[in-house]
């Protein structure tokens, strides 16, 4: 039997469902494919960095208040960049604070469902990333992403693809070289 389509209703509802679990967690968390963030609020005016407990570890997460249970406590479910992750303590307009952590993906092509295991997933495949622009990308990538649009204006207007055009430069270029040989029959793949 085939999996059928949800309906809009239970769209719906696994919608909901999602956005009360999420703001049931005492955090508030946004991401992008390259970084994620987490705001941790409500945390008491007077409290200064030293009153904190923050580890931030390659595949743990641990934040709250020293003496008191962890308000965030648990593994990663990827992989992340300590030397490149940090954490500030900021002042909110209500008088209390806000512990704000970044955290560098180690994994930069990555959605992450949930910040730590035991919390509840999100939908990622919902994500409607941000455009990005070619000039955000470093040059191999650049590069590549370049010649894949280049060979699929190429394709759409019936000519060759950049590796089409190579392999007939090869073909001439050796044709030139041996001009005793006959090519009338050669097909090149």
């Amino acid at each position: 039997m085939a999996d059928k389509d949800p309906t809009p209703e239970e769209v719906a509802a696994a919608s909901a469902k999602e956005a009360a679990e999420q703001a049931a967690l005492p955090y508030k968390w946004t991401q992008t494919i390259s970084e994620l963030d987490i705001a941790v609020p409500s945390i008491p005016g007077n409290m200064r960095a030293r009153d904190l407990v923050v580890d931030i570890g390659k595949l743990k997460l641990k934040a709250g208040i020293k003496g008191q249970p962890p308000i965030i406590d648990g593994d990663l479910p990827h992989a992340i960049h300590t030397d490149e992750s940090t954490w500030t303590l900021t002042a909110a307009p209500d008088g209390s604070k806000t512990i704000e952590i970044h955290l560098d993906k180690a994994n930069k092509m990555e959605w992450w469902a949930h910040v730590v295991t035991s919390a509840p997933k999100i939908d990622v495949t919902k994500i409607q990333p941000e455009n990005s622009k070619l000039s955000d990308l470093d040059g191999e990538t650049r590069t590549m992403v370049e010649k894949m649009m280049y060979d699929q204006r190429q394709k759409e207007m019936g000519l060759p693809t950049s590796d089409d055009q190579r392999k007939a430069d090869i073909l001439k270029k050796f044709q030139q070289q041996h001009p005793e040989m006959d090519f009338s029959n050669a097909k090149i793949s």
